[in-house]
């Protein structure tokens, strides 16, 4: 989306003529190989959750959250404390002046005045991180754009399978060679995997997707990606299995799906259905979960659940994001 598809605001901001120092991520594809072992590589190196407020102590981070979120809102904050950047929460809600009628792109211009070094953007609509590069000095992070992506989480669900399955970012694109990845449920809807099917084939591993009718479809086939006929064919096999929440808030009126109990039965992941999967198969979930109808409590809360993980390797994700957006990667620890 251009600076120009901003309903009657003009092609750019002056303060976006004088960019803050550091890099915007609003895709995967903002990383080269280089920087992306590099982020990688500087996230698992601090997941054990060091405080280092020396590397961005100050700077400013805002959060513009038009859209809910509890895991990376505050996984956001925290790795930006731990970094001793100030973090700043802004959602356009009832508390600000866009009750008075002030635009969007109005309100994020003149906060970026302020002087904010990045701003970290979720969005329901689809490119709105990407257009506000051309009209912010602060360097903008995708926490969310629509059903487009989510590069963050790519990012820490790709270091919780490198950690779990003992491989070293620094062997880039083949970091996961060999590796089987089944993402299965609401496909179509989901901004996480518009990221993955990005990451994921770079990386090196075969991914694998299954869903129902309307929450699937060709258009998701590419290179290094398959899509299987069902849940069981998909996970057989799989080294991951990541199951994903029919987004009910994206759905078209008209699609119809089985009630809880029925989606389930067929396209739940229960323990009967990952013994299918690889003896050391891992189980992921962007989250928030629902219980009983794409997974079962005893699959979330099972040994092969590496769900919390996700979230703990998220902090560390978003400090090393945080980082490069600033100009600070390199200030963070290196691997081992």
């Amino acid at each position: 989306m251009a600076a120009s598809a901003f309903s009657g605001e003009g092609a750019g901001s002056p303060a976006a003529s004088v960019r803050r120092r550091g890099a915007d991520l609003c895709s995967i594809d903002d990383l080269d190989e280089d920087a992306l072992a590099d982020l990688l590589g500087r996230a698992l190196a601090v997941a054990e959750g060091p405080f280092l407020p020396e590397v961005l102590g100050g700077r400013q981070i805002l959060a513009a959250f038009r859209e809910p979120s509890t895991r990376t809102r505050m996984s956001f904050e925290v790795a930006a404390h731990r970094l001793g950047a100030a973090f700043v929460a802004y959602d356009g809600g009832a508390a600000t002046s866009a009750v008075k009628g002030e635009s969007p792109i109005d309100a994020l211009r003149n906060l970026d005045a302020m002087g904010f070094d990045a701003v970290v953007v979720r969005d329901r609509q689809g490119g709105w991180p990407r257009a506000l590069c051309a009209e912010l000095g602060a360097r903008v992070l995708n926490a969310g754009d629509g059903t487009n992506e989510h590069p963050t989480q790519a990012l820490l669900d790709a270091a919780t399978i490198l950690e779990a399955h003992g491989r070293a970012p620094a062997a880039g694109s083949g970091a996961l060679r060999g590796l089987r990845v089944a993402i299965c449920g609401d496909l179509l809807h989901s901004r996480v995997v518009g990221s993955n099917l990005r990451l994921l084939p770079r990386l090196g591993a075969s991914v694998i997707l299954a869903g129902p009718p309307g929450l699937c479809g060709p258009e998701l086939r590419r290179p290094g990606v398959e899509i299987a006929a069902s849940l069981d064919e998909a996970i057989r096999g799989a080294d991951v299995v990541m199951m994903l929440r029919i987004q009910r808030e994206r759905l078209p009126a008209a699609l119809e799906l089985p009630d809880d109990r029925a989606y389930h039965a067929a396209w739940g992941l229960t323990e009967a259905r990952l013994a299918l999967a690889s003896p050391r198969a891992i189980v992921l979930h962007p989250g928030p979960m629902n219980r009983g109808v794409e997974i079962a409590d005893a699959v979330a809360d099972g040994p092969r659940s590496r769900i919390l993980r996700q979230v703990r390797l998220g902090v560390a994700v978003r400090m090393a994001a945080l980082a490069r957006a600033c100009g600070r990667l390199s200030h963070l620890p290196s691997p081992a």
